[in-house]
């Protein structure tokens, strides 16, 4: 687990799906009272049989008592529904708090925290990166969008599910670096992929061409992490689904057209990944763009 706290309140939790199980129960394990929701029958049967987590009768029952309620959603569509047409933030008492961990849209966050102001509520950004292996390890690095004192209040909460708890700026700062981070994820496993298995075809064994470039100026994420532990084993099961990934493409494809960026190699790489997103099965993982790639020629 990552940074250990004394125990500190009661704390919702709504989304607990790869990423979700893992954080809540670091929280749980930190000290802290963890009250689950999930529209999931699996994930609320995982509820009952976790250790220090308990299930909110509804969605609506999550908030009661609580100092704050997380959500770990796929999309500002799904954060919406469930704060809004589902009724969260109406059931919440002024002075709650309301924390995105979700990837999603920084303008929408803005909007939404706005509204939740309106009721008394204070709603920040959270979103991780790290994947479910960061998630498992309590190793994640927590982007925080949202006022300085703010931050200062609720990183111990935050500690005790990732490594790295870092405050990007205001509120939608979070979800607009962690959209950028992803676009160079993206960017990078690509061009890893087409130079892998440009090398292999050529005759190179990709794990010996993996440890030279990991000693040299062309290694990133993809090439420490990736390719070693999800292309080359074949498991091709990180926990983050190429769908998600195009979502976060056009999140900082927007950010660079809103602020008149140039954007022509993320163009191109969003196009890529749509194609890849477009003949792989609906549930593929984002590294199976490997495999994609290497079946083109």
């Amino acid at each position: 687990m990552a940074g250990n706290t004394s125990s500190a309140g009661r704390v919702g939790f709504v989304g607990l799906g790869n990423m979700g199980r893992p954080m809540s129960g670091h929280l749980a394990a930190a000290g802290y009272e963890v009250i689950g929701f999930d529209v999931s029958p699996d994930a609320m049967r995982w509820i009952a049989e976790a250790d220090g987590i308990t299930a909110a009768g509804s969605l609506t029952a999550v908030g009661d008592g609580t100092d704050a309620v997380i959500l770990m959603l796929p999309d500002s569509d799904v954060v919406e529904h469930v704060l809004l047409t589902d009724g969260l933030l109406a059931s919440l008492p002024p002075g709650a708090m309301v924390i995105d961990m979700s990837s999603s849209d920084p303008a929408r966050t803005r909007d939404l925290a706005a509204r939740a102001s309106a009721s008394g509520v204070t709603l920040i950004d959270a979103p991780v990166s790290g994947g479910v292996a960061g998630a498992v390890a309590g190793s994640l690095t927590i982007m925080v969008g949202g006022d300085e004192q703010v931050f200062t209040a609720v990183r111990p909460m935050l500690a005790a599910i990732g490594a790295r708890v870092v405050h990007a700026g205001g509120v939608g700062a979070g979800h607009a670096v962690k959209a950028l981070n992803n676009l160079l994820s993206a960017a990078h496993l690509i061009a890893t992929s087409e130079a892998l298995i440009a090398g292999r075809r050529f005759g190179l064994d990709p794990a010996v061409m993996l440890d030279i470039i990991n000693g040299s100026s062309g290694r990133s994420g993809s090439t420490e992490n990736k390719w070693p532990r999800y292309v080359l084993t074949g498991s091709y099961d990180a926990g983050f689904p190429v769908r998600l990934m195009v979502k976060d493409l056009k999140l900082a494809l927007g950010i660079e057209r809103a602020t008149g960026t140039a954007s022509a190699v993320s163009e191109a790489t969003l196009a890529a990944w749509s194609a890849a997103a477009a003949d792989l099965p609906a549930d593929a993982d984002h590294t199976a763009i490997a495999r994609w790639i290497d079946s083109l020629g």
